[in-house]
């Protein structure tokens, strides 16, 4: 299963410039989600992260695996048409960068869920080399 941007679009609410999320390669509703970015020279935040040495920013990261965690969890069919909030971030560490060129490889499998509240084990990675990994916490309203 191979998701584009407008079937992730129909699932989660962010819209250019702030989807971080370009395809969903592997989907189990309420469970995991497997997504892609390709971080192109092209993104507006290298002209000042850095200039000299464009990383892309950590935080925007975590935001692509939220919205990557946003899709499995949003996907069950109780909370279609919601949107998921963070809660919390837990256990948060960066290890490699990521720069221009790089395909980020997102994923989110959903670990809990007790109503409107999930966690998810969030790990990005590039060539098999862990960028980030968290637990990120989702409120769904």
């Amino acid at each position: 299963m191979l998701m584009g941007i407008k079937e992730i679009q129909e699932i989660i609410p962010h819209r250019h410039p702030f989807l971080l999320v370009d395809c969903i390669e592997e989907l189990e509703p309420g469970v995991r989600a497997v997504g892609y970015k390709a971080v192109t020279y092209d993104e507006s935040f290298f002209r000042g992260h850095f200039p000299q040495e464009p990383v892309m920013p950590g935080v925007l990261m975590v935001e692509a695996l939220a919205q990557t965690g946003a899709v499995a969890i949003l996907s069950q069919e109780g909370f279609k048409g919601k949107t998921a909030y963070f809660g919390g971030i837990d256990k948060l560490k960066f290890k490699h960068k990521v720069v221009p060129g790089d395909r980020l490889r997102l994923e989110c499998e959903i670990i809990r869920q007790k109503g409107p509240v999930g966690i998810g084990k969030a790990t990005a990675t590039v060539d098999g080399k862990i960028a980030v990994t968290g637990e990120l916490t989702f409120m769904i309203g």
